[in-house]
């Protein structure tokens, strides 16, 4: 299974990334990960686009369109989600009817050392995806709350116990719905 990947926090070392390392570190063998770097990609502007998508955004949309699912780990930022990740989606819906993300499987999770995780952000991001027609994965939820106690500041993955064992049943159960689709 090829799994693109999205990852709204554009930081190295953030805590977002290390969970983005602990899924892939327990995903199934048989997947294949190509992270799409949205970093770059402009502002969407329909003026932009009438001349052509920008080369990050051709990459975008062909990461996209090859891939069996899409993984979006994303922090909370303010109550809400990264403009990286909402720009990358509305240049990839654009325009319709050469989307990329309508039928796509998709799964979200993401950290924070906030107590509820990034529950307001996935709401937002689930609403987009699922107004454009995405598959989202309705569960299990990864919502990592008070990451900060679940990694060691040197270290590239999440190790608490507890959140390893709701990851492998998460990867697994994504496995299952990118199957259901493809």
């Amino acid at each position: 299974m090829n799994v693109a990947i999205l990852c709204g926090s554009l930081r190295k070392q953030s805590y977002n990334r290390k969970l983005l390392n602990t899924i892939k570190h327990y995903a199934p063998t048989h997947w294949t990960f190509n992270e799409i770097p949205i970093g770059s990609i402009p502002f969407y502007n329909a003026d932009i686009e009438e001349n052509g998508d920008p080369k990050e955004v051709t990459t975008l949309k062909e990461a996209i369109k090859q891939a069996d699912g899409v993984l979006i780990v994303s922090p909370e930022y303010n109550n809400g989600m990264p403009a990286a990740i909402k720009n990358a989606l509305d240049w990839a819906a654009s325009p319709p009817a050469e989307s990329p993300l309508p039928k796509k499987p998709f799964a979200l999770a993401g950290a924070s050392p906030q107590g509820a995780g990034t529950v307001q952000a996935q709401t937002q991001i689930r609403q987009t995806l699922i107004a454009i027609d995405a598959h989202v994965m309705p569960g299990p939820k990864i919502l990592v709350g008070r990451v900060h106690t679940r990694v060691g500041e040197d270290e590239e993955m999440i190790t608490d116990e507890s959140t390893v064992k709701r990851i492998k049943n998460y990867v697994n159960v994504f496995d299952d719905w990118m199957k259901t689709f493809t």
